[in-house]
């Protein structure tokens, strides 16, 4: 499974101490959905039946939007 995530930041996030849940650790977003980006917020959740091989994008990037399979993911060109 893979997911196409569009990312208007272009910096990085600084971390700390007050990003540690109640478990002392902290939670990095892998799947892209997450609206607390670049913590989790659960949003993986949504991504639980996706197949392999197959790649996915979500209206809006958002675990609540429409899921569509697509051919590919397409690069911007520069």
């Amino acid at each position: 499974m893979a997911r196409e995530v569009t990312h208007d930041d272009d910096g990085p996030a600084i971390l700390d101490e007050s990003d540690m849940g109640d478990d002392g650790k902290i939670y990095v977003c892998q799947c892209g959905l997450s609206d607390t980006q670049p913590l989790c917020d659960g949003s993986h959740n949504a991504t639980a039946d996706e197949a392999d091989g197959i790649v996915y994008k979500y209206g809006d990037d958002d675990a609540d939007g429409e899921r569509r399979a697509i051919d590919k993911i397409v690069y911007d060109e520069e």
